[in-house]
């Protein structure tokens, strides 16, 4: 996938954001409670909160720039906070590259 674009940027922000939120659920929470590892939680929440802070700048250009209507911007917006919501998302974006 190239970066030439803001739509292109956003869907890689996207994915990185989603592997990050997986990783973060199902491997670094159960190495905390089961084995109790507490770093790794704490380097991957680290990771996946600049990855959503950065979800968030893109998403902003992405909409601005693709004028996409409120109603688009919204959702891309509340599918981050589901797991695998990024990827569904991506996957609706892929004709639109």
């Amino acid at each position: 996938m190239q970066l030439n674009n803001s739509l292109n940027r956003f869907r890689w922000v996207a994915l990185a954001e989603g592997w990050s939120f997986l990783f973060l659920l199902f491997i670094a929470m159960p190495l905390k409670y089961v084995a109790h590892m507490p770093m790794p939680v704490k380097i991957a929440g680290w990771i996946h909160g600049l990855l959503f802070v950065l979800y968030g700048f893109t998403l902003i250009h992405v909409w601005a720039d693709r004028s996409w209507k409120f109603s688009k911007a919204l959702l891309a917006f509340l599918v981050s906070f589901i797991p695998l919501g990024t990827f569904w998302f991506d996957k609706q974006l892929k004709a639109e590259s």
